[in-house]
């Protein structure tokens, strides 16, 4: 819908106060005089020159009351009327026609006689005028009546309609469609306000869904958190009831304590970096990053697990010049996460594969396993907080459900993102990118 300027509808309003009159004006008088001349017409011209010339040639007979008889016979005839006044103001004619000397037009000149005055002449014609004024007072407040209606329909109906919406926002009601407005000023309002509600609709689904979110986190915590200590606590029961009589017993219980106990405190660290990645949205501490460096330390610290299950971890390429901004802690900690992935599913004498390079703008990284894959379900669900892809929720693998989850929550605050799929050859396959840093951030 095409709009206008405020400034454009009040000049145009302005415009039409003052040419509606003239319109009405100009109209009244042609149709009443059948010209657009508003000078006097042909007749009313020979009137008020033959009564000034009869005026002028008989200055002897102001007095005369026959005279003054004839010259008021003739003003009735033309509808004229006329005050004569001596040299001193002293009133000698006086004749007014019956109407309202504002509705007069009065012609006002002196007679002279060898540079003496002798006397002024005042002549009142009809005004012809008085139904044009009239009119045109009647256009002004047509005129006034349109831009009144025009000023209601697209400047206080439209505010009042925006007024009331604003109070559904306010009563909680979300649901407010305003319609399209032709004043340009009060469109953009709407547009503002549009935008206004569509933001609130939007954060009280994040609400929403953050709600729906924190009770499942909650509910998968409370079961994950439980099991581990029922076994503990079993364990430890034992242990004090003397059941565990041997010392091979003994160790056995101590040993399966110390587990569940390193899975509870697993559990509470990937909680908290979930919670500090998520929610707190910390300032990242940026710093030049050598990433494949960052992944060598993170095939250092996995050795020993995958060493336990014979796993072979290749580097098949690490480039050059692989330099990302970001937090070295938080990276180590995402490609940990990754690995830590990679050699929990992968099988005894099994094989996980790492390359990191540069393509074009970005570092790009892929760690491949020899396992079993991600099922079609879990490649839609495998980023959701604790979903883990087992069939029941056994920690036979180690897992809590937020590693991946976490990984790709570091990678894309770091401008990043990561993929998961299955290579061709079988096998688990994780893939992302980080941004490259520019030549001036490279300072280590």
């Amino acid at each position: 819908m095409k709009t206008i300027r405020i400034r454009t509808f009040t000049i145009l309003s302005l415009f039409l106060i003052l040419l509606l009159p003239w319109l009405f004006y100009v109209t009244a008088h042609l149709i009443e005089t059948k010209t657009l001349s508003f000078d006097m017409n042909d007749s009313q011209k020979r009137d008020l020159a033959k009564t000034i010339r009869l005026i002028e040639t008989n200055v002897e007979n102001w007095a005369d009351p026959v005279w003054q008889d004839q010259l008021r016979g003739q003003l009735q005839e033309s509808g004229m009327g006329v005050a004569i006044l001596s040299e001193s103001n002293q009133e000698i004619v006086q004749f007014t026609p019956e109407r309202n000397r504002t509705l007069l037009r009065t012609e006002q000149f002196s007679i002279l006689q060898d540079g003496r005055v002798l006397g002024r002449v005042i002549i009142y014609q009809p005004n012809s005028r008085g139904v044009q004024m009239i009119t045109a007072f009647a256009g002004l407040l047509l005129a006034f009546i349109i831009v009144g209606y025009a000023m209601r329909r697209f400047i206080l109906k439209p505010l009042e309609q925006m007024s009331l919406g604003v109070r559904q926002i306010a009563e909680g009601d979300l649901d407010v469609r305003l319609p399209l407005f032709r004043i340009t000023e009060i469109t953009e309002v709407r547009d503002g306000f549009t935008q206004m509600v569509e933001s609130l609709q939007e954060s009280i689904q994040k609400q929403v869904a953050l709600e729906e979110e924190r009770r499942f986190v909650i509910a998968a915590v409370a079961h994950d958190l439980r099991t581990p200590l029922f076994a503990l606590r079993g364990y430890l029961d034992g242990l004090e009831q003397g059941i565990a009589h041997s010392p091979d017993k003994i160790a056995k219980y101590v040993a399966v304590c110390k587990e569940k106990s390193a899975q509870l405190d697993r559990l509470v660290e990937e909680l908290f970096t979930f919670t500090k990645t998520e929610y707190l949205e910390a300032e990242l501490q940026e710093n030049a990053v050598d990433l494949p460096l960052v992944l060598q330390k993170s095939i250092y610290s996995l050795n020993p697990l995958a060493r336990q299950k014979h796993i072979s971890i290749i580097v098949e390429h690490f480039g050059q010049d692989c330099v990302v901004m970001g937090d070295s802690h938080l990276l180590e900690r995402a490609m940990n996460n990754l690995l830590d992935n990679a050699v929990r599913h992968t099988p005894c004498h099994g094989k996980i594969f790492i390359q990191c390079l540069r393509d074009g703008s970005q570092v790009t990284f892929a760690i491949q396993d020899t396992g079993e894959g991600f099922s079609p379900e879990e490649l839609q669900r495998v980023f959701e907080p604790l979903y883990r892809g087992e069939a029941s929720r056994n920690r036979s693998t180690g897992g809590v459900g937020l590693g991946l989850t976490i990984s790709r929550k570091i990678i894309r605050r770091h401008g990043g993102d990561l993929v998961v799929g299955n290579h061709s050859d079988g096998g688990a396959l994780l893939r992302g990118w980080i941004p490259l840093a520019n030549l001036m951030d490279r300072v280590f």
